[in-house]
């Protein structure tokens, strides 16, 4: 019983250190851009959607939340520092990044030590879960952009949606792999009994 009381308690830690890292991660990576066609590739969206996909909803979602707040609290995270950001297109675009994140993981569950042994319905469900955490994303870009600036649903769709598919076609890519790799690794820290 207290083995088990022990373990519980350093899994629900470590799911705080995994949150906190990825919030991080989610902060630094709008630093990171790599200037490839029109729209430059920013990392950002891609650690939402592996916080979601290796963290679960919960502390994926947390994590997000935890980045948001930073940014409103004036940390140099956002483009418009503090509450100017939902005055403008990316205000819906952050809405996005906690939808995402939370329906990227309610798609995959919670990560397991078994999935060391990839199994093609698994990464069909990963797939989807990292695919519509992208959709989710720039859906609510789109429409906040639509709500903002009473623009029309084609005119919000070209400038909130279709610039931004081709990197986020790459990073869905890449975020697939990675999720794979790395969740059975998170699982054995933040959910060794599963």
């Amino acid at each position: 019983m207290r083995k088990s009381w022990l373990t519980m308690n350093i899994a629900l830690r470590n799911r705080y250190v995994f949150t906190a890292v990825f919030a991080a991660l989610i902060s630094i990576s709008g630093f990171i851009i790599i200037p490839i066609g029109v729209i430059p590739i920013v990392l950002k969206n891609l650690f939402v959607i592996l916080s979601g996909t290796i963290l679960g909803s919960f502390y994926g979602a947390l994590s997000v939340i935890i980045f948001i707040i930073a940014g409103l609290l004036g940390a140099p995270v956002f483009v418009i520092p503090g509450f100017g950001a939902f005055n403008t297109p990316l205000g819906g675009y952050l809405i996005g990044y906690f939808l995402g994140s939370l329906a990227a993981g309610l798609i995959c569950g919670k990560s397991k030590i078994a999935e060391k042994k990839i199994k093609l319905v698994f990464v069909i469900r990963l797939c989807l879960a990292s695919l519509s955490g992208f959709i989710i994303i720039l859906l609510c870009g789109m429409f906040y952009m639509m709500r903002l600036n009473s623009m029309p649903f084609f005119p919000a769709l070209l400038a909130g949606v279709v610039p931004y598919i081709p990197g986020d076609l790459i990073k869905l890519l890449v975020s697939i792999p990675l999720a794979l790799k790395l969740r059975p690794i998170a699982a054995r820290y933040i959910n060794p009994d599963n």
